[in-house]
């Protein structure tokens, strides 16, 4: 008799922890909440074929800010949902975007990697405002992921995030309807798969692979050894 309430209590815990671990799975929907710096472009699997390959893969209207002549391009694939995303968008990027995008160090990059319908429709109501409140409203979607990021997307709750902007209800929904829209965020994340891309955030340094979670350190680094290359070529 014991060791039948010992093998249900183990079953139990194996349970409750499958589901917790499936919970955390849903409400992330991000890569691993450690750094993997990965081989430099043209590695293998988990590397593009080379960077500028990489940089011509996004559309034609890549969101972008900074210097496209800068010795160092960051290419960043998000999903709004995705708490480790807004982590480096509220604690790294600011000071990145101080330190080398603004002195025409860096050229960045922002493309969608949606993971999960409601954050596929975030993606496409940041594609509904005007281009240049979309660096905003993409970190504001990210910001307040938990009022808007249900298992299905509302609408409702994806227009307040937006409504500040100026972009009437009708516009809005007109917008979202936009069948070409969707598919061009389908498509840039179906090329980001074939470069390696599992997961989000991850990013692309001159097309050195780096995927999870990044400190403002471990990123400077980076940048900086990219930058001394692009001083010193061979």
């Amino acid at each position: 008799m014991a060791d039948g309430i010992a093998r249900r209590s183990r079953l139990r815990r194996g349970m409750l922890s499958i589901g917790v671990g499936a919970l955390l799975l849903a409400l992330t929907g991000c890569a691993s909440g450690l750094p993997d710096i990965l081989a430099g472009a043209g590695s293998g699997a988990d590397a593009p074929p080379n960077a500028a390959e990489l940089r011509r893969a996004g559309s034609s209207d890549d969101a972008s800010l900074g210097d496209p002549k800068a010795p160092v391009t960051v290419i960043e694939y998000a999903s709004l949902g995705c708490p480790i995303c807004a982590v480096f968008h509220k604690k790294v990027f600011p000071r990145l975007k101080t330190a080398y995008i603004d002195t025409g160090k860096v050229y960045y990059i922002y493309r969608d990697f949606p993971i999960g319908k409601s954050s596929a429709a975030a993606a496409q109501a940041a594609r509904c405002v005007p281009e240049k409140q979309f660096f905003r409203v993409t970190e504001k979607f990210m910001a307040n992921r938990g009022r808007w990021n249900g298992r299905e997307p509302d609408p409702d709750l994806i227009y307040k995030i937006v409504q500040d902007t100026g972009l009437s209800r009708a516009a809005f929904d007109s917008c979202m309807a936009n069948q070409k829209t969707s598919e061009e965020i389908t498509r840039v994340k179906q090329r980001g798969r074939e470069f390696g891309i599992k997961g989000t955030p991850t990013f692309f340094i001159n097309g050195q692979h780096i995927r999870g979670a990044v400190g403002y350190e471990e990123m400077r680094k980076l940048i900086d050894k990219h930058l001394t290359v692009a001083a010193n070529p061979a």
